[in-house]
Order: structure tokens, then C-alpha cells, then sequence
């Protein structure tokens, strides 16, 4: 994890079905899929996402994550405005 006053960035790993409960966050936030495959919903729509792509997740948005197989992401906070 890098953790500076703009931002922070941070590994995560899941195994099949395991994820992340709906959430809201006050800073915007990128999602980079680096391995499997993910269902990210935002303000309840759902996205599915492979390796190699990547997502936006709006501050003060709620959102979740599931993972639909085993899963790796690189999740990019950006604090400044």
C-alpha cells in the first residue's frame, strides 16, 4: 500500500465470490483489474470487468465489489480536489 496526502494506492486479492459490501466513499476512486473477473456495481448498476480493465468509482457514490472468479485490483484514492 502507498499512502501519501493526494491519495493512496492499494492492492486487494479475493478468492470467488468474496468482495467488498456497498459502500460510499468521499473521494473518487480507480479500480484496475489485474487478474479474473469482477462484478463492481455503482449506485446499483452492475459493471463486469476483466483483467486488464478499469473502472471509476464517483466519491459519494455507494458501490460494491464481488468477485466472480478469483480476483486481483489495484484500487488508485485520490484525495485532492
Amino acid at each position: 500500500m502507498v499512502s501519501k496526502r493526494g491519495g493512496t494506492v492499494t492492492a486487494f486479492a479475493f478468492d470467488e465470490n468474496q468482495g467488498l459490501s456497498e459502500h460510499i466513499a468521499p473521494y473518487d476512486a480507480l479500480a484496475i483489474v489485474i487478474d479474473g473477473k469482477v462484478e463492481i456495481r455503482i449506485a446499483g448498476k452492475a459493471f463486469h470487468l476483466d483483467e486488464g480493465q478499469m473502472i471509476v468509482m464517483p466519491a459519494n457514490k455507494p458501490h460494491a465489489v464481488n468477485a466472480v472468479t478469483k480476483f486481483k485490483m489495484l484500487l488508485v484514492m485520490i484525495r485532492a480536489k
